[in-house]
């Protein structure tokens, strides 16, 4: 595959486009903020790129009418663009085909920029009892999500903690601070695969299956960032281009490009190095830095230089 520039790319491929599923207070606004570095609410436009009055959405929202082809977009972050699935999850059979033939033009638009390119399905922990409900069997036992990769959100994992704490509240007394902390992490994890959501989403009758899980919590903390989801998401791309695209996006994210770009050392350890391509190929990841592909010849070898920082 030609290397290409992150600019190059998103003139290509335009913005990273994501569908976010999952039921009404998930968390889904909240997690969208967070990773477009604001909290402002979204501008939201229908599908031939006209402005459409937030008031007027919500109002629609609460009669039972949605749109899912409209577009948010944050304007901290506009190489972004979100769809908002909510409707079916209420049990609305119409939203739910709405959504499913969504899924399938988009998933396989002849447009690049029309693609969604990821789906993120937020199930929360706040009620554990609950997690697996009907919208979320439904969504994955008969969506055909294609090459689309799924990512499983678990929003408000920290509710779990003190559920745990209350099971074993009595055998923690007379405990030191560190075990305690411990044993309230392995309640977490054994209250967690005691919910059977894992299985539910790994179940070999699903059409559609979560290539990544991703815990988030306290997200409503200013201190919080999605940092994770966008890893697991970064990854669970098949294709590089579009992993270039969603880095391309968090030129603030140093800790994710050095992992990108680490992926490149690994996977070429043990071949035979190319030095030009081997020093684009992991300068590429690292979206403020211009790279200026001129050889020079330098004690009978050709370097390449990188140059031109842009903040």
């Amino acid at each position: 595959m030609a290397t290409i520039e992150a600019q190059d790319l998103r003139e290509r491929i335009g913005r990273f486009r994501v569908l976010i599923v999952g039921r009404a207070n998930a968390g889904k606004t909240t997690i969208l903020q967070k990773v477009c570095n604001t909290t402002d609410q979204p501008e939201i436009y229908d599908s031939q790129g006209n402005k459409i009055d937030t008031a007027m959405v919500e109002s629609s929202i609460k009669r039972g009418n949605h749109n899912i082809t409209d577009e948010m977009v944050f304007r901290s972050n506009p190489t972004f663009v979100f769809h908002d699935s909510c409707g079916f999850e209420a049990g609305s059979e119409e939203e739910f085909e709405n959504m499913k033939k969504f899924i399938s033009e988009r998933g396989h638009a002849t447009k690049l920029e029309e693609r969604i390119h990821a789906i993120w399905y937020c199930i929360p922990m706040d009620d554990h009892c609950r997690t697996f409900q009907r919208s979320e069997e439904r969504f994955f036992r008969e969506c055909d999500t294609g090459h689309v990769p799924v990512v499983a959100v678990f929003t408000k994992f920290e509710a779990l903690r003190p559920v745990a704490y209350g099971e074993i509240k009595k055998e923690l007394q007379g405990v030191s601070a560190k075990e305690r902390s411990e044993r309230i992490a392995e309640g977490v994890e054994e209250l967690f695969t005691k919910t059977g959501v894992l299985d539910q989403l790994c179940n070999p009758e699903n059409r559609a299956c979560p290539k990544s899980c991703v815990r988030l919590q306290k997200m409503h903390e200013t201190d919080t960032n999605c940092n994770t989801l966008l890893e697991h998401n970064t990854f669970a791309l098949d294709n590089e281009e579009l992993r270039l695209c969603l880095v391309s996006t968090q030129k603030s994210n140093m800790e994710l490009c050095i992992k990108c770009a680490t992926t490149i050392l690994v996977d070429r350890a043990e071949k035979q190095i190319d030095y030009e391509r081997y020093q684009y190929d992991i300068a590429k990841w690292f979206p403020h830095i211009k790279v200026r592909r001129r050889l020079i010849q330098s004690d009978d070898s050709l370097v390449m230089v990188l140059m031109d920082v842009v903040c």
